[in-house]
Order: structure tokens, then C-alpha cells, then sequence
């Protein structure tokens, strides 16, 4: 390995063995001071999800003319006069759990 210093009776290394000492140094270039907060910038950005609240509607928003909530599963029945689920409703009034029953019992009179 020449150049590195091992022993006390080895010379120490020159200037001629290491030119990157005795080379002047280059001025920065203006356009590297723009390049580099640019390229930081865009790469900060470009790595940004997207929110997913811009997109979604909040969960309960799809309330009907009544308030029901069609989301959870819920309907108007005119003769409860209340939302209701149909499942719940079809087991609770022992009718067909189809939407057909459904709208039968609840457009009836009661």
C-alpha cells in the first residue's frame, strides 16, 4: 500500500502522492443550487397520497327522504312508520324475508 505511513522510519505522504490536495477548487454551479431544492420538491410532492376523505362521503350520508340510512340497511316502512331493516323486520313479523314481502307488509294498512 504505498502512500499510507505504517512504520516510523517511512517518509510521510507528499502533496505529489495525493493531487486532490493541490488541485484549485471548481466554483458550484448556479444551476446545481436551483437543481437540488427542485428535485427535493418534487419528489416530496409526487409521494403525497392522495386523502381518501376527498373522494368518499362520510359513512351516514346516504340518508333517504325519510332518514333512513340505505348504507346500513335500512328502508321506510309506512305502516311501522319507522326505518327498518327487512331481514330484521321479516323475522320479527314471521313474512318471507324478500323484498317483495317487505313492500307488501309495509305499504298495508295496518
Amino acid at each position: 500500500m504505498a502512500g499510507i505511513a505504517r512504520y516510523p522510519e517511512d517518509p510521510a505522504p507528499s502533496r505529489a502522492v495525493l493531487p486532490c490536495l493541490s488541485t484549485p477548487p471548481v466554483p458550484p454551479d448556479p444551476t446545481m443550487k436551483l437543481l437540488l431544492p427542485a428535485t427535493c420538491i418534487v419528489l416530496l410532492t409526487a409521494c403525497a397520497a392522495p386523502s381518501p376523505q376527498a373522494n368518499t362521503p362520510a359513512p351516514g350520508a346516504d340518508r333517504d327522504a325519510q332518514g333512513c340510512i340505505a348504507s346500513a340497511g335500512y328502508a321506510w316502512c309506512a305502516r311501522t312508520r319507522q326505518c327498518e331493516r327487512p331481514w330484521e323486520l321479516a323475522q320479527a313479523r314471521a313474512f318471507p324475508n324478500t323484498a317483495q314481502a317487505f313492500a307488501a307488509f309495509c305499504q298495508a294498512t295496518p
